[in-house]
Formats: structure tokens, C-alpha cells, sequence
């Protein structure tokens, strides 16, 4: 398992950073504890890469976080990372995923096919 601070780390270095709580520990600490699938790509000690989901191995991954050191974009870790995810998953099982801006034309590009319908809800305020 990794460090909420290597997680942060390589938020920072991705750049996804922009679009993740890394202020919030607590956040950061429930997001890492409640996936159930992450694989991970080092170079020697330093985490330079990472693919966390959410997944029942069988019908749907949520692929919640892609994040690879932008040092090292544009090397395969990304392509890898999604690889290992799948191998893990079951035969049948979907990778879904909802893209960072700058990422709109990376994807395709893996054989991901764009969905036009997905929707969120935010959290309500209402306790």
C-alpha cells in the first residue's frame, strides 16, 4: 500500500493534482483505503505512476485516478498501468473512466469509446 504523501506526491508531479483534494489528508487517506484495486509503477523508491479504481471485478471498474509523473508521460506507464488494471479485472469486466481535459485525446488512443451518458450527483448537504 502506498502513502497518503506518495499519493499526493504523484498527484503534484502528474498534474491531476489540479483536480484532487490534496489538502485534505483525510480525504486523501479514505480514497486510498476504500479502492480496491491500485497498481502502481515505480523507479527505484520514488512512485512515478498510478491507476486507482473502484471495481466488483466482474461487470465494472471505475477508474477513479490515472496519474504518471509528467517526467515520465509519453513512456508507455499510463498504457501499462490500464493493462495491469485490466488483467486484474474479470474477463467480462469494463473499464470506466471520466477524463481530465488535457487527457480527451489520450484515451482513444488506448481503444477507450467515449460514453455520452453518464451523469453525477453532488453530496447532498442534508445530513
Amino acid at each position: 500500500m502506498i502513502s497518503p504523501e506518495q499519493f499526493i506526491d504523484v498527484l503534484n508531479r502528474s498534474t491531476l493534482a489540479e483536480r484532487r483534494p490534496v489538502d485534505d489528508r483525510e480525504c486523501i487517506e479514505g480514497m486510498l483505503r476504500h479502492a480496491n484495486l491500485t497498481v502502481t509503477a515505480w523507479k527505484a523508491e520514488r512512485l512515478i505512476g498510478l491507476a486507482r479504481s473502484v471495481t466488483d471485478f466482474h461487470y465494472a471498474c471505475y477508474l477513479s485516478d490515472l496519474a504518471v509523473d509528467v517526467a515520465y508521460q509519453r513512456a508507455g506507464i499510463g498504457r501499462a498501468l490500464i493493462q495491469r488494471t485490466q488483467r486484474e479485472l474479470g474477463a467480462r469486466c469494463k473499464i470506466r473512466l471520466i477524463s481530465a481535459p488535457a487527457a480527451m485525446d489520450y484515451y482513444p488512443k488506448l481503444g477507450f469509446v467515449r460514453n455520452q451518458q453518464c451523469w453525477e450527483l453532488a453530496p447532498s448537504d442534508s445530513s
